[in-house]
């Protein structure tokens, strides 16, 4: 027998969940945006001013991206309803397993499209800037500080976006002190913005010879890259800038030169680093930019009464102020203290199976 009724009382849902979504798009203003910025493309002039013309481009592509989602998911539903037809027709079990492994990865694709429609904030579409630190937990935290970045780095790659660590912070004895990295893409900033805040880590110490249970904590924090509108004004005067010897890797040149970059920004005391790149020069343009882009980030949220309540609840990194614990001894799990989200897969979590807390996060913007 056919086991094909879950996904066929769960295809009407699914389609009427599409429908909303392309409702809420405005899936045909999208189009006639499209077919305006298409005739602005045509025009004898559009690669006069090239700056123009690639924001052009760029949103053309983002508006096409969407309605190409929404008509493929539209016909592979459409499709999986016809599959059903034939395979129940001819009563043929391979056909059958073949509808379910389609339709679990369409509800995956649907998953995902719908997610991203939630990304209504000002810079959520853009590329992010993440920074780690350890905190509280000595060795352990700067083990710990390393395998969150090894946890974003790899759900960044399954993503598809371009990682570039432009700072590392090795410790001689073990982990990382600190890392700040781009996360280049699409919608990149609007997903991570979530994961800004202290991560707690539970678990026997590698470190301890005793094997006791340690606990230890590392920060995250998340800016939006903006390329454009930096309307944000920085005095030179404003600034202390130092030079030092890279600690990372990098080879001679970074070993043998005091090329790396740290900027202070004095009124703020927002304080940015560089290190990964080949000359003093392109290591003050990396920090620059990301002094730009956490200044930005601080002018939208001006209403706030302090900076640390923009960088979110973690200026002492420590216990009582973490967003999610990670257990891992004496039992597993993985919990987020903001929306209750939790698992017990710990390995797939640090593998960067993170898109669970992130929904969780979404879903709690249609409430």
């Amino acid at each position: 027998m056919l086991k094909l009724e879950p996904v066929k009382q769960e295809l009407p849902d699914l389609k009427a969940g599409l429908l909303e979504v392309g409702e809420s798009l405005d899936l045909a203003g999208l189009k006639r945006e499209s077919e305006k910025l298409t005739k602005q493309t045509l025009e004898p002039d559009f690669w006069d001013d090239t700056e123009s013309a690639q924001k052009i481009i760029k949103e053309k592509t983002a508006i096409d991206k969407k309605i190409e989602q929404y008509e493929q998911l539209e016909q592979e539903l459409s499709d999986i309803e016809e599959y059903i037809e034939l395979a129940e027709e001819m009563e043929d079990e391979e056909e059958a397993k073949e509808i379910l492994r389609s339709f679990k990865k369409i509800r995956k694709e649907f998953a995902a499209f719908r997610r991203e429609t939630l990304l209504t904030g000002k810079y959520d579409h853009n590329s992010a800037i993440v920074t780690i630190h350890a905190g509280a937990g000595g060795v352990d935290a700067q083990d710990w500080a390393e395998m969150l970045l090894r946890m974003y780095t790899r759900w960044a790659s399954a993503k598809g976006f371009e990682i570039e660590i432009v700072d590392l912070q090795d410790d001689t004895e073990a982990g990382i002190k600190g890392a700040t990295f781009f996360v280049n893409g699409a919608n990149a900033y609007g997903l991570l913005k979530f994961e800004k805040g202290v991560h707690r880590l539970v678990r026997i110490s590698p470190f301890n010879t005793a094997g006791k249970r340690q606990t230890s904590f590392a920060s995250l924090e998340v800016t939006p890259q903006i390329d454009d509108d930096l309307s944000v004004e920085i005095r030179p005067e404003d600034l202390r800038i130092d030079t030092y010897r890279s600690s990372g890797a990098g080879g001679q040149h970074v070993n043998k030169t005091d090329s790396a970059i740290r900027i202070t920004h004095l009124p703020t005391h927002i304080v940015v680093t560089c290190q990964n790149e080949r000359s003093q020069h392109q290591n003050k343009e990396v920090a620059m930019k990301i002094l730009y882009a956490k200044l930005m980030e601080l002018k939208e949220q001006e209403h706030k009464e302090t900076l640390k309540e923009l960088q979110g609840d973690f200026s002492q990194i420590a216990w009582g102020s973490q967003i999610r614990s990670y257990v891992f001894q004496p039992y597993t799990l993985v919990k987020d203290h903001r929306t209750g989200a939790e698992t017990g897969n710990v390995n797939a979590v640090m593998d960067g199976d993170i898109d669970d807390f992130i929904n969780e996060e979404l879903k709690q913007l249609q409430d």
